[in-house]
């Protein structure tokens, strides 16, 4: 197994290469507004990294969001070309779920074994994207579950009864009945799409883990709008 994994949901543009054990191979760069001209460069130097060329791959795994319009485009656009170029399948995954792995897996213990906690990051407009997850325990480790979401809300909207990880936990520190968690992972990493679908297509596959179709998950309509009917100014 050989898996590229992308994700343009949010501030980061990110790739991986995941060899079926480990991530071989991962590069992130924080731009908001340069997702399609960073990404074939980070898709380049990962697979130089990982030793691997285009006809190697196995799969790709993609964040499918919630993310804004043109960002989120540029991602899953990306890996359904390489999919089809390449005959290979295209799977897609929440990317709220994989910034969740991030804040469970981290090394600083961020959070304990069957809490529920939040994550969240921009949606602009003074929105957040976010979803309620609950930690795997250490007898079974599972990814965390998603309980609530994914939502697009302002930032009062978000449940007062669980800390907020995540891009979205820095934004908005004046809204004091949430409770922030500016700690930890701020963006998602494609490592952890990646590590989701090796889990969910592995030989043995682990349960909890949603796999979706590589489309959009934008949750509300674009900026962007068909013109409406044109008035009349001739009698």
């Amino acid at each position: 197994m050989l898996l590229l994994a992308l994700d343009t949901s949010g501030a980061a543009v990110t790739a991986a290469v995941h060899d079926g054990t480990r991530v071989a191979a991962r590069r992130s760069t924080v731009d908001a507004r340069r997702h399609a001209e960073l990404l074939a460069p980070s898709i380049e130097a990962v697979l130089a990294e990982a030793g691997a060329a285009p006809r190697d791959l196995t799969a790709v795994a993609v964040g499918v969001g919630p993310g804004p319009f043109t960002g989120l485009r540029a991602g899953v656009v990306t890996g359904r070309v390489l999919g089809f170029a390449l005959g290979i399948g295209v799977h897609g995954v929440c990317s709220l779920d994989a910034l969740a792995l991030q804040v469970a897996a981290d090394q600083g213990g961020l959070v304990r074994p069957g809490e529920r906690f939040a994550v969240a990051t921009d949606a602009r407009r003074r929105e957040l994207y976010w979803a309620v997850h609950v930690a795997g325990t250490p007898t079974a480790p599972t990814p965390p579950e998603r309980v609530d979401g994914p939502h697009v809300s302002v930032p009062a909207d978000l449940p007062g009864d669980v800390r907020v990880f995540g891009r979205g936990a820095t934004l908005y520190p004046e809204v004091d009945t949430v409770r922030w968690h500016p700690g930890g992972p701020l963006d998602v990493d494609a490592g952890a799409v990646a590590e989701l679908v090796a889990l969910a297509t592995a030989a043995r596959p682990v349960a909890g883990v949603q796999l979706m179709a590589p489309e959009p998950l934008y949750l509300r309509r674009p900026d962007a709008a068909p013109p409406g009917v044109r008035k009349r100014v001739l009698r």
